[in-house]
């Protein structure tokens, strides 16, 4: 099976081509990642055409479409979800959805408690909590959309031994999770970029799941209103 993975959701844009084998090993086919945020309309295709060239793809070879639901970015989520909806209507393609959070807990392969942190600025963060043992991951909870000081609360109710943290969100906010954590053992992960290597994980594991549809089937996830909705709004 070959899987391509859009991740737009962040600033960094991610594109990835992935085959699973028949012992359910991802190997990569090519990849890029462009750390604009601002370019993604622009550089989105291009990167996606030079991965095919370069492997000497198409549209056509492709089993899955892997795509970033969010939260991030409000424009990058729909760019990205756009590009990937186009393509499964065009060749009838099935797709999964990945959140962002889920992305980056796939980017930790050690049994913990996996705690991914977004900064979506002003003191205010995207999480979750997820547990992963003996390579199967599963979420705790909802999706938290809250202050800082709000998330690590409800993320020492699951994290009783160790946690690990990760994500933008997890550096800016490292001496209030030390702080808070002090009597756990807490790690750090240095792998805090959305990647759509760790997204295209994921999607397969949903697949193997029946969690896939067509282009119905993604759709933005934002948990917050736009900065222009709470302006509007007073808030």
């Amino acid at each position: 099976m070959k899987i391509l993975a859009v991740d737009t959701s962040s600033r960094n844009c991610s594109v990835s081509i992935v085959e699973v084998d028949e012992n359910k090993n991802i190997n990569i086919i090519a990849q890029d990642n462009n750390d604009d945020e601002r370019t993604h309309s622009v550089k989105l295709m291009p990167m996606i055409d030079k991965m095919f060239k370069k492997s000497n793809l198409s549209l056509d070879n492709i089993d899955l479409l892997a795509c970033c639901l969010g939260p991030g970015s409000f424009t990058g989520i729909r760019i990205g979800i756009a590009t990937m909806k186009a393509f499964a209507d065009a060749k009838n393609i099935p797709t999964v959805g990945v959140t962002s959070l889920e992305s980056l807990a796939y980017n930790i392969n050690e049994n913990s408690t996996i705690c991914p942190i977004i900064d979506c600025k002003n003191n205010n963060v995207y999480s979750a909590i997820f547990k992963l043992n003996d390579n199967t991951y599963s979420q705790i909870g909802e999706n938290i959309a809250d202050t800082i000081d709000e998330a690590l609360e409800i993320c020492k109710l699951h994290g009783k031994d160790s946690i690990i943290f990760i994500g933008d969100g997890s550096v800016l906010h490292k001496k209030m999770i030390l702080e808070k954590f002090e009597n756990m053992d807490v790690k750090f992960s240095d792998k805090n970029l959305q990647s759509s290597l760790s997204l295209a994980r994921c999607a397969y594991d949903k697949y193997l799941k029946g969690e896939y549809g067509d282009s119905n089937n993604i759709s933005p996830l934002y948990l917050r209103m736009s900065q222009a909705e709470r302006t509007m709004l007073g808030k």
